[in-house]
Parts: C-alpha cells; structure tokens; sequence
C-alpha cells in the first residue's frame, strides 16, 4: 500500500480510525484480529541437527561403516581407534562453525519498546508491541518510531533513517500527500518503525506494524535467504566424491582380480577392504584445513578484520566483485565543505561560525560538539581561524517551510542579520542584479554537477529593527558553499589495489545520482558514466537486471529489495560477490552474498550479526588486506591437500600391491592411522605458515569452477605416490620379520613425507630459496615429528602399541636415501613443468595479439 500518495482525511477513512485516536476496546479487537506489533521469529536448527551435518560427509560416512565393520569381526581396538577420528573430526567442525542465528534479535531490538498514542484524544503510554493500525503515535525528540506511520501532524520534525536508507543526514518531515512514486528514502510525509526522531515533534497513524513494516520487510527477506555455501566447502566435497570413486574402483578391482586369481577369501578381502578406506582417506586432513582456517582468522583478527565463520576466509580470497554501500563505507560519514564560492571569504566564515545552533561558547571543542551534520561541516570549516562568537539578540531557527535561518547580531552603533539556507530562497531575497543572480546560480549548478549539496550565505545591516522573515528582504548575498561526505583516502586506494587483483568494485547507495556519480569518479570506479537508480531497477525483470550489472559500478536511490535483487544477479553471473554495509538497509544483501562485510564501529548490530566478516576499523583498505590473506590462505591448503593426498594414495597402493602379489598386508589400520591423523598433521602446520607470494595480488581470482586440484596437481600425486610407495615396500621385503618390514615400511613413508613437504613449500619454484628459512614453524614441526619418530622406533612402549621394532643405523641411512632421491626427483620436475608452463603462456599471449 502506498500511504504516502494518500491525503491525511483518506489515510483515516482507509485504517478507520479518528485523529483522536482509538479506544481501548477497538485497540483489543484489533490486536485479536492483526496479532501483536512484532516480527515473526523463525523456528531455530535443533542443536543435534547442527552437530550431526558434520557426521554426515561422505567419507566420514564410509570410516563410521569401516569401524562398524571392525567391530562386527571383533577387532575392538582398530574399530574403536578409527570411530574415534570420525568423533574428533566431527566436533572440531561443529565447535569451530558454531554461529548463533542473531539476525532477528537484533532486529527486534531497533524497534522502539514504548510509544505514547491517543486514546479518546488522551495521551496513553503503552508496550510498542499491542500497537495496532489506526493508532495515533504522539512523537517527540529522542524517540525511537515504534511502527510505520502516515504524519497527520508535523512541527520542524526531523528523523534520522541510516538504519534504512544508509545516510547519515537526517530527513525533515512533511504531512502532505505525494503524487508521484517514491522510494523510502524520499517518502517524507512518512515516519518508519526503529528510526529515530531528532528534532521537533509530530503526530502519526499507524499503517503498518510488525512484519508489514519496512523493518518487517528486512526481517522477512533475512529469514529467507539461505546461507552461501562457500567455494571452499564445494570444492571439498568435490574432493570427497573424486576420493570416494577412487577408493570404490579399486575395492571392486581388488575384489575380481584376487578371486579370479588367488581364488576368493572373505576374510582377506574383508581385511583389505578396511584397510585401503582406511590408508586412502586422509582422516586428518579435515583437522588440517580447520586449522589454517583458524590461524587465517586469528591472523585477520590482527588486521582488523573479525571473521565470524571459517570458510569465510577462503571465500574472500576467490571474491570477484565487492559492492559497497558509500556512506561511512567509502565515505567518511562525516559531511565537509569542499568547496566555497566567493569574494568575501573572511566574511563568509564569520556567518558560519555565527549563524548556527550547536556552538555555543569559545571554548567548546569542535570534536565534543554534535548535533546537525550540516552545522557541524560549517564549524569543522572554520575551527582553525578560532573566531569569537558574536552574542546572538534574535533568531529565526531553520524550519523546511521557508528553507533559511538567521541570527542577529550587534555590532558597532547597529545590528547585523547573518543568513543561511537555499540559495535560490536567499537570492530571491537579495539585493542583486539579474546578471550576478545568473552568476550566483550557474556556480550552484556547477557544484551540484559535483554531488554537492548546495547553502547559500548573506547578509544585513541594520540600524535597530526587529528580527522578522520581512526584516530579511534585501539582503546582500556573500556566496555559496558546496558540502559533501567525501570519500576516505584509504578507500581510494584500496579500490585501486582491488582492480588491480582483478577485482570489480560496485557502488550501491541510497544517495542521489549526482552524489553518488561524484564519489565514483573521486574513489576510481571504473564504469561511472552510466548509474542505475532504484526506479529504473523496478523496471527490469531479474533476467534483464542480470543482463546490465555487469556494466554498471553506480548505483542510486537504492532500496533493500534493489541491493538484494543486484547482488543476487551478480550471483547469477557467477561471480563470488563481497557486500560491505553498516545499516539495516544492508542485512538482506550482507546475508546473500558470497561474504557479507559489516561495518565494526558504525554498523548497526543487524548488520554485524548478518555479515560473514567485520570490519573493527570501519576501514574499506582492510577488506584488500583480508583478500591478500584469504588468497594466501587458498595457496596454503592447496599446497596441503597436495601435500596429503600422495601419502595417502601411496599407503593405498601399497596395500594393492600387497594383495596382487599375494602377501599380507603390508600395515595395520594403526599405523595407517598413526600416518594419517599424527605425522601427516605435524607437518601440515607448517605450511599453513607460509607467507604470501609476490604476485597475490598482482593476479585475478581464481576460476570457481575449477576443482581444488588441477590436472598438474593429480599428476604430482600420482607420481609422487609411487616414489614414496615402490622405494619402501621392496625395501622392506629385503628383510625378515612382520616387525621389522612394517617399521622400514612406516620409517621410509614418514620421512618421505617430511621431505616432500618441503617440496610443497612452492608449487613450481625451487623449495629452498630465501623465504625457506623465514617459516620457523617448518622448523618446529619437522624437530616434532623428528622426535615422535624416535619414540615410535626406540620407546617399548610405543613399539607395543603401535607395532614396530628398533632400526639400525645403516637400515636408517637408506630410508633417508630414499627420501632424498624424492626430493630431488620433485625438484627437477617442478623446473621442467614451469618451463613448459611459461612456454604454454607466452604462446597463448601471441596468439591473443595476433
């Protein structure tokens, strides 16, 4: 329903209710009807629901059945062992994603808890909550809105709407209908539940309550939207399935190949079968990638920026578009004058300092003064010349009605009237020719041409006369000032480095066009020419508005609905999409994104709790500080999953070649796991350590679509696999004893992996180069795994528990060779690959110039 087009007699006549206000009993029967002035609450996730979804990734399912199957053949402990990694695994994820559905509550709490109404023309103070429609709400300065209402009456009202439209200047209220259609922002005869009145006072019916309400709508829209699952959990479940395939083809290989050619033993194939799901999936690597996502956020946490959800901090480093509310985001929130046009500058400023309401004494410190943001830009721009303030002997405060205000002031054997408000209003009021009037309003166009919002100053003087809106004719006109929220130095740069990674930066703002034109071209938004207003995204159909935003980085008189309805066209372009915003007009689309990014010192709390990511520092610079991290933080499980994965499959192989030469199995599932959740951990945390590449940021986003692994990336595995694999198991077949050939067997994997981990440092460059010896953890996890080896090899108790022996020195040195033969063959590899690499790029790039 569009209230605002309709006149004060038929908004009554439509909610029926009198100016007076409603009686107690027609105020029951409604609120028995309509139901409470509060907003539906969406039933909450069970917490065993919560807690079970990480129960239930695919490979987790196939080691619970694994366990399950070792207890059905009476093998407790192994059973027990491994139902105890799926226990760990599954309560690290839970503990660590935890995150407390807040949304509502904070809604809940912008909307005003008390309001005074009319009952039988009585004022009456109640709970905002049995508010009904037709009520009359008396309003007064400080109050919060505690519905949406049509104003009936209005006295020098002002609201201030952040929480909805994102900017920072309050509205000044009107009772009179609209004719033509009108966003939020510009609907001033209405006043919206949770903004807040700061000055004057009114009178309103209340239209809408509860979910009806602006407010309301927002709620709604964030109940609705389901959470972005990340790229990084995608990608990992594709991993998941490829592993599970690779497991599955091999059992079934097994499976036919040993009956047809050993002939079929249950037990043994039932014992193998554990065996390679077991050494197949890397059980720690879960517990891995949790924790380098928990050092990226502590890391971030540092820099200011809180990440409320781990995923998140890969999602930041694969975002390729960020859209950006302007106030207090790439802006200061803080209005300025920028520019001043005059011949009487000295004279201009003493009107500013003096034509005002906020400073009242000399001494008053211009940060402890608040109030108008207007005022306060004209007293920020004169603070310097420290003038004394003129007593005032009459005033006429600023009302919208005639759009000036003015001060009297003694001086010398007369009086002096200082003025300011409009331009055209003061012009009209001026002593001046037609020639300077045309002047005066061609620099005005100029400055609005800029997004400036544009006051004039003038002047009178007077011998003795009282101060009346007739005394201000022929006023002497001084000059104009253009004011504006300009951007913050940090956001300009930050933008230039987010391009430069390749990322598209988008402006969505509730502001005026001309505004928002202004502060694209200052911060270096790259297609400015062209803006989309709110009006014209109402008509587009979702698949034109997709067709256009990509070509579009402005955006003005935006609603909500607009900010969600762009994001969600980026999304359909398949871009990864950053919103950055701090009022509640921003949740819905803060929600929908890829990452959501709050504002820490100026957002509301509705904005923190549906962000994935918050700003302490309110700093847009941050946000390309946290996608240098979260790209540093992809390289890092890259190298970690590519770092996991050939052990795994080796232990796999090794099992396979086991069986196809017909000898026992050549680990127990301790081990295996002694491999997988101890020493494979060990080692992986060092790389979560390694620092940032130089070209981080000097590179686009990678594309979504790829898997976490390359085709590269399975070739390594692969091969690497058989390094470690071949070496070991025919080493260990030159000695005698199950003890012994399993501790060559687990000594040989162990140390390659500790060699190889190494390699991983650098996917393509050599790994050891001058940032080797920057990454002290490596150190530390290599001095730990060092000494958890020497236990498992020399301690008795270790040897009984998990089933090894003591090596000689000689049996030692071999094994070494071995790993050192590994390492050096990675080496070469990886100089040949990158030459074949950078011949395949260059041929590529002639091929595009051509």
């Amino acid at each position: 329903m569009k209230w605002y087009k309709l006149s004060i007699e038929d908004t009554l006549n439509k909610v029926e209710a009198q100016i007076t206000g409603l009686t107690k009993q027609e105020r029951q029967a409604r609120l028995k009807n309509n139901g409470p002035n509060k907003m539906e609450e969406k039933e909450q996730v069970k917490l065993w629901r919560k807690i079970g979804k990480h129960f239930t990734d695919l490979l987790m399912i196939v080691l619970i059945v694994a366990a399950l199957l070792k207890f059905a053949t009476g093998e407790a402990v192994e059973g027990s062992i491994i139902f105890l990694v799926v226990i760990v695994n599954g309560f690290v994820g839970y503990w660590q994603e935890r995150r407390a559905e807040e949304s509502l509550d904070g809604l809940k709490q912008m909307m005003g808890q008390e309001a005074t109404v009319l009952n039988e023309n009585q004022p009456l103070k109640l709970n905002s909550e049995e508010l009904v429609q037709g009520d009359v709400v008396i309003l007064k300065a400080g109050d919060v809105i505690p519905a949406d209402l049509r104003l009936i009456e209005v006295h020098d009202l002002t609201v201030e709407e952040s929480i909805l439209t994102g900017e920072s200047e309050a509205v000044e209220k009107s009772a009179g209908a609209i004719e033509q259609d009108a966003l939020a922002g510009d609907q001033v005869n209405m006043a919206f539940s949770g903004t807040l009145v700061q000055t004057g006072s009114a009178r309103g019916v209340v239209v809408e309550t509860g979910d009806s309400t602006e407010i309301g709508k927002i709620n709604h829209a964030l109940q609705s939207i389901q959470a972005q699952t990340t790229p990084l959990v995608k990608k990992m479940h594709q991993l998941n399935k490829q592993i599970f395939r690779g497991i599955l083809a091999l059992i079934v290989f097994l499976l036919f190949f040993t009956s047809f050619r050993y002939g079929m033993d249950w037990s043994l194939m039932f014992s193998a079968s554990i065996a390679l799901i077991v050494a197949m999936i890397p059980e720690g690597l879960p517990a891995v990638l949790t924790m380098i996502l928990s050092m990226g956020v502590k890391e971030m946490a540092d820099e200011n920026a809180i990440i409320k959800g781990m995923p998140a901090v890969e999602t930041l480093g694969s975002m390729t578009v960020i859209c950006s509310d302007k106030t207090g985001t790439l802006t200061k929130n803080e209005m300025t004058v920028q520019e001043v046009v005059t011949e009487e500058l000295p004279l201009v400023k003493e009107i500013m300092n003096n034509c005002q309401e906020l400073k009242t004494q000399d001494d008053q410190k211009i940060e402890e003064i608040h109030g108008n943001p207007t005022e306060l830009a004209l007293l920020n721009y004169v603070a310097e010349e420290k003038q004394q303030l003129k007593p005032v002997v009459a005033k006429i405060p600023f009302s919208s009605s005639y759009k000036y205000m003015a001060t009297m002031h003694d001086e010398n054997d007369g009086q002096v009237i200082f003025v300011k408000g409009a331009p055209e209003v003061l012009l009209e009021k001026a002593e001046i020719t037609t020639e300077e009037k045309t002047k005066w309003e061609k620099n005005g166009l100029e400055l609005a041409r800029k997004g400036q919002r544009v006051l004039g100053f003038a002047y009178k003087k007077v011998s003795s006369a009282e101060l009346t809106h007739e005394s201000l004719e022929g006023l002497t006109f001084a000059g104009l000032a253009g004011i504006i929220d300009p951007p913050k130095e940090s956001a300009i740069r930050a933008v230039v480095q987010a391009q430069q990674a390749g990322i598209s930066v988008k402006m969505i703002t509730g502001d005026h066009k001309a505004t928002a034109q202004a502060i694209s071209e200052q911060i270096g938004l790259k297609h400015t020419s062209k803006i989309l207003e709110g009006a014209d995204i109402d008509g587009m159909s979702d698949e034109e508005l997709t067709e256009v935003v990509g070509q579009v980085d402005v955006f003005a008189r935006t609603t909500p609905d607009h900010k969600l309805r762009i994001v969600t066209a980026l999304q359909k372009k398949e871009e990864i999409v950053g919103m950055t915003g701090d009022g509640v007009n921003d949740a819905p689309a803060l929600k929908q994104a890829d990452i959501g990014i709050a504002m820490g010192i100026k957002g509301s709390e509705v904005s923190k709790q549906a962000a994935d990511m918050v700003l302490a520092d309110d700093n847009f610079y941050t946000i390309v500080k946290a996608v240098k991290e979260g790209r540093r933080i992809f390289d890092n499980l890259q190298k970690t999953i590519n770092f996991f994965l050939p052990t795994a499959l080796a232990q796999g192989l090794i099992v396979i070649l086991a069986l196809l030469m017909n000898r026992p199995l050549p680990l127990t599932p301790i081990q295996i796991l002694w491999v997988n959740m101890v020493t494979t951990i060990t080692l992986s945390y060092a790389l979560g350590f390694e620092k940032a590449n130089r070209d981080t940021m000097n590179r686009p986003p990678r594309d979504t679509k790829m898997g976490i692994l390359s085709g590269y990336s399975f070739f390594r595995i692969l091969y690497v696999s058989l390094l470690i694999m071949i070496p070991a198991y025919f080493l260990s077949l030159r000695f005698e004893g199950a003890a012994l050939q399993q501790t060559i067997l687990l000594q040989s994997i162990v140390l390659g992996q500790a060699v190889y981990m190494i390699n991983c440092r650098e996917l393509l460059d050599p790994a050891i180069n001058r940032r080797f010896f920057e990454n002290k953890f490596l150190f530390i996890s290599l001095g730990i795994l060092f000494t958890l080896q020497l236990g498992v090899v020399f301690l008795p108790l270790a040897q009984q528990l998990i089933g090894t022996t003591a090596l000689s020195l000689t049996q030692q040195l071999v094994i070494l060779g071995n790993a050192l033969l590994l390492f050096f063959v990675v080496e070469i590899e990886k100089r040949i690959s990158k030459g074949i690499f950078q011949r395949k790029e260059k041929t590529v790039s002639r091929y595009q110039n051509d």
